[in-house]
């Protein structure tokens, strides 16, 4: 008889202890249900407070440019297209494993969806299009990886290299202009609610689902058992394979939504979309507290972890400093962020 799905994640070097997911509060005193509310621990606070320190930095370089409705407004915008590729990469790395090819899943699916063909079907065709590009080739990682034996980062780089030459020639190497109107409209400020863009909400909307999925549901218990001790997990009655495969799907979905953001974003499709959306996002995912071996990671950290990055690219940009120096402090940050984690790690083994 199929047993139980773990509970729990793998948090110390005892691989066949299963613990509480991390972002999952301890249960009350009584036995009861534990609360709904997010436990803030100090990952997730010290997140926060960097963010909380560039905003601080934005204001003080740029306080005119950096603090207008405008440009808030656009650094959440540009954080919403990565941010969602973000979540299902989190999924991924939590489960052990590892998707390069998100970048070049983005771009094909953004240039078939905007293709003369496509877009005869208008808004439905796009949207539609664009999600199934990302669905199908999601699945072609995840059955490559849990049925064909494959290593992740092989068979991601595979579909990375295959994704890309394929949407080049969807392309011709030209960009593909949309000419759908209400697609083009979702762009505008006259369809901002409340002030926020559409773009920003449906990144909201993913976030959230994200984060029930991981820590109210059987999937993210399985998901996160896999990726301590996948061993355990069998034994315990998971289907691994079967769940590395639903993981890898849920990737490419993230992709298909996020490539009809960015046509929404940038007007137009092109086979150069998502360039290095792959190191963003995992990036991204590590100083938000998602561990590279797996076994435990946050979508809250994620999500704070993109927001990080957008900031600085936006602070960088007002103040005219050049990409390269960018570069060098986002890799001075992904460092910094490794070393917190190692740290953390040797502290539970003492």
């Amino acid at each position: 008889m199929t047993q139980p799905a773990p509970s729990a994640q793998h948090n110390g070097p005892d691989k066949g202890t299963l613990t509480a997911p991390s972002d999952t509060p301890p249960s009350k005193s009584g036995g009861g249900r534990p609360a709904l509310g997010l436990r803030l621990d100090v990952r997730i606070l010290s997140l926060l407070g960097v963010l909380a320190a560039l905003v601080l930095v934005g204001g003080i370089t740029e306080p005119d440019a950096f603090l207008d409705t405008g440009n808030l407004q656009l650094i959440l915008t540009q954080a919403s297209v990565i941010g969602v590729v973000t979540v299902g990469m989190t999924f991924v790395i939590i489960s052990g494993g590892i998707d390069l090819s998100v970048g070049a899943m983005v771009a094909l699916a953004s240039v078939w969806a905007t293709t003369l063909a496509t877009q005869e079907y208008g808004f439905a065709g796009i949207a539609f299009t664009a999600v199934i590009v990302g669905l199908a080739a999601g699945l072609v990682n995840g059955v490559l990886i849990a049925y064909g034996g494959m290593v992740p980062f092989i068979a991601t780089l595979a579909m990375l290299a295959s994704a890309r030459g394929l949407a080049l020639q969807i392309t011709d190497g030209k960009t593909q202009i949309v000419t759908v109107d209400s697609v083009l409209d979702l762009g505008l400020p006259d369809s901002y609610i409340l002030g926020i863009p559409p773009l920003v909400i449906m990144f909201a909307v993913v976030t959230v689902v994200g984060w029930l999925i991981l820590n109210r549901t059987t999937f993210g218990r399985r998901t996160v058992a896999v990726g301590g001790n996948a061993e355990a997990a069998r034994l315990a009655g998971i289907d691994v394979r079967r769940q590395r495969l639903y993981l890898y799907v849920l990737s490419g979905l993230c992709c298909g939504i996020a490539a009809f953001m960015l046509i929404v974003l940038a007007g137009s499709g092109q086979n150069t979309n998502g360039d290095l959306y792959e190191l963003d996002a995992i990036a991204a995912a590590i100083i938000g507290g998602t561990l590279l071996s797996g076994g435990r990671g946050t979508i809250v950290g994620s999500v704070l972890g993109v927001l990080i990055f957008t900031t600085i690219t936006n602070i960088f940009a007002l103040n005219n400093l050049q990409s390269d120096v960018q570069q060098i402090a986002k890799g001075a940050i992904i460092v910094a962020a490794v070393l917190v984690q190692r740290r953390t790690m040797r502290g539970r083994e003492t």
